[in-house]
């Protein structure tokens, strides 16, 4: 069982990250240690696994309901959740190509900068749409205010 309070742990665990992250990705030198990669990938990693939960566990259940409405919503959810894949696998492969490397390929810092934060406020705003318009809309539809499935 999946409850509101784990989905709202992983989603405040993600923004913390990012905040972190956007704040040592900022001084050049950080980058190239070991600990802010570390902590990059296991943003990555907590991102997908989030990802992945939320549309097996949530969001595909929902794409067989009777209101067409909610079938739009999800599917906005999913095609959303493919654009975040794709962008992540292009990052990854731009800026860390060696998962688990002790240091980020980082050649233009402007620009790594520059896309890591198009990169976590796409993801931002997605944990926002999940809080603000899927979480009440599963609960309204569950009638469950502590379990987001089964």
């Amino acid at each position: 069982m999946i409850t509101y309070e784990e989905l709202h742990t992983q989603n405040h665990d993600i923004t913390d990250l990012s905040n972190v992250l956007l704040y040592l990705f900022k001084e050049r030198t950080m980058c190239d240690t070991g600990a802010c990669c570390e902590l990059f990938h296991r943003y990555m990693d907590k991102v997908r696994q989030h990802i992945d939960l939320v549309d097996r566990d949530l969001i595909s259940k929902l794409l067989t309901h009777d209101d067409h409405e909610i079938q739009k919503l999800v599917r906005n959810f999913m095609s959303g959740s493919q654009e975040i894949k794709k962008i992540m696998a292009e990052y990854s492969k731009e800026w860390c190509p060696m998962k688990k490397t002790p240091t980020l390929a980082i050649g233009e810092h402007d620009r790594f900068l520059d896309d890591t934060e198009k990169m976590f406020h796409l993801i931002l705003d997605r944990i926002l749409d999940e809080t603000e318009r899927l979480y009440p809309l599963i609960r309204e539809i569950n009638g469950n205010q502590h379990h987001a499935a089964a």
